[in-house]
């Protein structure tokens, strides 16, 4: 099936200045992926690379902390990819397990570092969150009784945390 040049420069549009997915941009523009990517190919072969220019976009238009926000909100989301596959396999040995988590939390630790420096609030709800932590340990060490009540109020204050710090 042909496909009309604007519906070509949508799926563009919409991959390097609205930062969609090449996949979702396909699915709304009714091309198949396999379509849109020899398109973002034969673009590139072209020179008009979609990556670069979306980077690009990314910079002109919310700057160094949007990228900075993206790449955290990326790691975030390989990293809870990464735990659920860790927990869904039985088959992975102890070892092997543990050298993971190790290395995860490795990467997480300066992930969320790196991203400190750009980022002041991810310290802010890094702190935030140890915080909570802390107090969800002390709760369970010393007060076990309150256990319940402290998980009723944990759910709507992390709302309140989120709206807070982002």
């Amino acid at each position: 099936m042909a496909h009309s040049p604007e519906t070509r420069d949508k799926v563009r549009r919409l991959y390097v200045f609205d930062r969609i997915g090449l996949e979702m941009a396909a699915l709304q523009c009714g091309v198949s992926m396999s379509t849109a990517s020899r398109w973002k190919r034969e673009a590139l072969d072209d020179g008009d690379d979609w990556d670069k220019l979306r980077a690009a976009a990314i910079l002109a238009g919310d700057g160094i902390e949007s990228v900075a926000r993206a790449a955290l909100a990326g790691f975030l989301t390989q990293y809870q990819a990464t735990m659920d596959a860790l927990n869904a396999n039985p088959d992975i040995k102890a070892e092997a397990k543990v050298q993971m988590l190790a290395s995860l939390a490795d990467s997480f630790n300066k992930t969320v570092a790196a991203s400190r420096k750009v980022l002041p609030e991810t310290s802010q709800l890094a702190t935030a969150m140890e915080v909570v932590q802390k107090l969800a340990t002390f709760i369970r060490e010393k007060y076990p009784k309150h256990a319940q009540a402290f998980v009723e109020v944990l759910e709507p204050f992390g709302e309140e945390l989120a709206k807070t710090y982002g």
